[in-house]
């Protein structure tokens, strides 16, 4: 358990430590969109779609984030089947159509690998209409074909080792660092961004848990406010 706990904090400290100044840039981002009343739209396909999952309609998370979920890229639904689909072309701008992107938001796209056509052409998408664009990728899949981190405004790089996983179990490895580096990212450029749309005099749209005083009446107010806009709310 030491040598994966390693990994992990290992790879989170790097994230801080190297890629200081793009997480900087995109909660700067992230605290543009909240002051002027935007959303943050979060994709990723397979496992990296959790990132979207754990920032969405939660205790401590922003109201503004809109998760750009579609079934045949989930796992619930067919896992062999999205993971083969990710790799269809053709398929993002039919999910991103549906999600009514508007010019002042923010689009995240998250991808360990970066190089499989829907995160690709889904920040493709974004970029062609004028929306910001963050990739979360790992530089490691540069040399296999890996292009996210190259195309988008703001990149971000996971650090994920080809492959994902760590930790040797025989002749395979087991242990993916993706997701904890995904949702590392994600949820520090939220939190520093709310943090300085509050410093510009903007409060965040932040759910509570419903399960403290007062907690159902001010989450519901901000259903409210982003019912119609944040397609899954």
């Amino acid at each position: 358990m030491s040598q994966y706990l390693d990994s992990i904090t290992g790879i989170l400290s790097r994230i801080e430590r190297e890629d200081a100044v793009a997480l900087d840039c995109a909660s700067d981002a992230v605290a543009d969109v909240i002051c002027r009343d935007g959303l943050v739209h979060v994709f990723g396909c397979g496992h990296s779609h959790l990132a979207a999952l754990d920032t969405f309609y939660r205790a401590g998370g922003l109201a503004c984030v809109s998760p750009v979920l579609d079934e045949d890229l989930m796992l619930h639904d067919g896992a062999a089947k999205s993971s083969r689909m990710e790799k269809m072309s053709g398929i993002a701008a039919e999910v991103y159509r549906r999600h009514d992107v508007k010019a002042g938001d923010l689009f995240v796209v998250i991808s360990a690998s970066g190089k499989n056509a829907a995160p690709v052409e889904m920040l493709r998408a974004a970029k062609a209409d004028g929306v910001k664009t963050v990739a979360i990728s790992s530089s490691a899949y540069r040399a296999h074909g890996a292009v996210l981190l190259d195309e988008a405004d703001i990149s971000i790089d996971c650090k994920v080792p080809h492959g994902d996983a760590v930790i040797e179990v025989g002749a395979a490895k087991m242990g993916g660092l993706s997701t904890y580096a995904s949702l590392f990212i994600l949820n520090s450029i939220l939190i520093e961004g709310a943090k300085k749309a509050l410093a510009r005099g903007v409060t965040p749209p932040i759910y509570v848990s419903g399960n403290v005083e007062g907690g159902t009446t001010r989450n519901v107010a901000l259903e409210q406010r982003y019912f119609g806009r944040v397609k899954r709310l």
